[in-house]
C-alpha cells in the first residue's frame, strides 16, 4: 500500500473542521469507535483504519469533498456498502473514507423508456421492487443483491446468477453522473437504450474501474420485463466430472439458461440443516439449471435439459412446478456461503474466471493445491459461465494459515490465467489479486491502463493502491525533456 503521511494524520481534526463545514457535523466521523466498523470490506483478512469517514448527502456535495482533499492533498476511498470481495474498500489510514449510504433513492422508473434512474447508495434489490409494479426488473443479482449497492455493482461490474443468459452489470448501464478529482462533474450516455452510441465508451471505462477514475454519483440503468415464466432444475451427479461434462453439455445444444449454478458436496452438507433437506449419499455435486421465457418454451427446455442430464448420468433430477418450489430450490444457493460460515472458523473465497471446458481441469488441480497447503476447501460458483468461487478454509488463530489460504487463492488464479481465463469474473482486483495482475497482463498492457487512469485522476488521490501492482507515476507522463536550455520539436506548438 501506498506510504501512509504522518503529516495528513496530524491535521486530522483540522481536515474534519474542513469536511464539516461541507456535509455537516453529523457526517463526518471522527471517533476511532465509531470509524472501525469501516476498516474493512467484505475480505476481513485486510484491514486498516480510516482517517475519518464522509458520509455526503449530493453530487455538490461529493464535488465539494474532493476539491477539499485535493487542495489538501488528502486520499479518498469510496464506499457503498462494503460487499466487495477483493479489498476493494480497504481504506488507508492517512485517507478518507466517502460512503454513499446517504444517496440512496431511486429517483425515476420510467416504464415506457424501461429505465431507471438510480443514486450510488441505492440497494441492488430495491430497483427491481421499484420496477415490478410495471412488470420489469433490474437483471444482475450478485448473491449479495439485499445489501450490496448499485454504485458498488457499477465500481466492480458484478455479476449474479442470471448473467449467463442476461449479462453483467456493464450491459444494463445506459448512463452515469461522475465527479472527477478535479471537481468537475461529467455527465455520459443518457436515459434511454443508445444513448452513448457514436460516443467514446466511458461508460465502459467507468464500469470496472474500482473507484480509481471517478466518483459515481448516478446511474440510468436498463429494465428488462419480468420472465412470463421460470423453472429451476436440481440435478445431482455422482461426480464432480460428471457434473461439469453436464455443463458444457448444456450450453452446446444451444440452450441458455438463465443461471446454471454448481456445488459440490461439502457446500451441500453445509447447506442441509439450513433448508431442512438432505442430498443422496451418493451425490456428489449439484447443478441448478434456470429456465425462463414463455411456458411453452420453458417447459420444452426442462424437458431438454432433463434428458441431456440424465444422459450425462445424473443421479435425480428434479423441476420446480410454482414459484414455492422454484425459490426452495434457489434456497441452498443462496445460504451457501453462510453455511460454509458455519462449519469453519474462517475462510476464503475468491473469483476467477475459465472456459468452460476446462472445469474438469481446474478443480482437479484445487484437490492438488489442497493437499499441498493442508487447508480443506469448497466449490460453489457459476458454472454456466465458468467463473469460480472456490471457498478456502483456514483459521486464523493458526500462525500461517492464512498466508497458506492466499497462496493457495493465488495457485488457482494463475492457474484459470494458464488455462485461458482471467483473474477476475466479477470480485474485481482489490488489493486481493493486485500482485498477480503481472501473471495476466505485460508491462506494457499495465503502463497503458495505468496512463487512462493517470488522464482522470493524475494526483493519484482515488482509491490509491488498488489493482496495480507499481505506482503509476503519472508525473512522468507529462514530463518534457529539455537539453541545453531548448525543448526538442521547439517549433511544435505546446498545448
Amino acid at each position: 500500500m501506498p506510504v501512509t503521511d504522518p503529516g495528513v494524520i496530524a491535521r486530522r481534526e483540522q481536515l474534519a473542521t474542513g469536511l464539516r463545514a461541507i456535509v455537516g457535523a453529523e457526517w463526518v466521523i471522527s471517533e476511532e469507535s465509531e470509524r472501525a466498523p469501516y476498516q474493512c470490506d467484505g475480505i476481513t483478512a485486510y484491514m486498516a483504519m480510516p482517517l475519518l469517514v464522509v458520509l455526503p448527502a449530493s453530487t455538490d456535495e461529493i464535488r465539494r469533498v474532493l476539491l477539499f482533499c485535493k487542495e489538501n492533498g488528502v486520499k479518498i476511498v469510496p464506499r457503498g456498502s462494503g460487499t466487495s470481495l477483493s479489498g476493494g474498500a480497504l481504506p488507508v489510514e492517512d485517507g478518507i473514507l466517502l460512503g454513499t449510504a446517504r444517496l440512496c433513492n431511486i429517483l425515476d422508473v420510467n416504464p415506457t423508456e424501461r429505465i431507471a434512474r438510480v443514486q450510488p447508495g441505492a440497494r441492488n434489490i430495491t430497483v427491481s421492487e421499484a420496477a415490478s409494479p410495471h412488470g420489469l426488473c433490474y437483471m444482475p443479482d450478485p448473491s449479495s443483491q439485499i445489501i450490496s449497492t448499485i454504485g458498488g455493482n457499477v465500481a466492480e461490474n458484478a455479476g449474479g446468477v442470471h448473467c449467463l443468459k442476461y449479462g453483467v452489470t456493464s450491459n444494463h448501464i445506459l448512463g452515469l453522473e461522475a465527479v472527477l478529482m478535479n471537481g468537475d462533474v461529467i455527465h455520459l450516455g443518457g436515459n434511454y437504450l443508445g444513448a452513448a452510441d457514436g460516443s467514446l465508451d466511458l461508460i465502459g471505462v467507468l464500469t470496472g474501474s474500482e473507484g480509481l477514475l471517478a466518483v459515481i454519483t448516478e446511474i440510468t440503468v436498463r429494465l428488462v420485463p419480468k420472465p412470463e415464466t421460470a423453472r429451476v432444475l436440481s440435478m445431482s451427479f455422482p461426480s464432480v466430472d460428471t457434473a461439469c461434462h453436464c455443463v458444457g453439455a448444456i450450453i452446446g445444444s444451444g440452450i441458455i439458461p438463465a443461471g446454471l449454478e454448481f456445488m459440490d458436496r461439502k457446500v451441500l452438507d453445509a447447506v442441509a440443516p439450513l433448508i431442512q433437506e438432505t442430498f443422496d449419499a451418493s451425490t456428489a455435486a449439484l447443478l441448478i439449471c434456470e429456465l425462463d421465457g414463455c411456458k411453452s418454451e420453458v417447459d420444452a427446455l426442462v424437458q431438454s435439459v432433463t434428458a441431456i442430464a440424465q444422459k450425462e448420468g445424473a443421479i435425480e433430477v428434479r423441476a420446480s412446478n410454482s414459484d414455492a418450489e422454484r425459490e426452495r430450490i434457489w434456497r441452498s444457493r443462496k445460504l451457501a456461503f453462510a453455511a460454509i460460515g458455519k462449519i469453519c472458523r474462517d475462510y476464503y473465497c475468491t473469483d476467477g474466471t475459465i472456459p468452460r471446458n476446462r472445469l474438469p481441469d481446474v478443480l482437479a488441480k484445487m484437490a492438488e493445491f489442497s493437499k499441498k497447503y493442508g487447508l480443506d476447501y469448497a466449490n460453489c460458483f457459476h458454472a454456466g459461465d465458468g467463473n469460480l468461487h472456490p471457498i478456502i478454509m483456514y483459521d486464523s488463530r493458526k500462525p500461517g494459515d492464512l498466508e497458506k489460504a492466499e497462496e493457495f487463492g493465488a495457485d488457482v488464479l494463475r492457474t484459470c490465467v494458464d488455462v485461458g481465463g482471467v483473474l477476475s469474473g466479477e470480485h474485481g482486483i482489490g488489493v486481493e489479486k493486485r500482485d498477480l495482475m503481472t501473471h495476466q497482463f505485460t508491462t506494457t498492457d499495465l503502463e497503458q491502463q495505468q496512463t487512462l487512469r493517470c488522464a482522470f485522476d493524475p494526483t493519484e488521490l482515488l482509491n490509491p493502491g488498488k489493482m496495480f501492482p507499481t505506482p503509476c507515476r503519472c508525473a512522468e507522463f507529462g514530463r518534457m525533456h529539455v537539453h541545453n536550455g531548448q525543448l526538442r520539436f521547439p517549433d511544435v506548438p505546446r498545448f
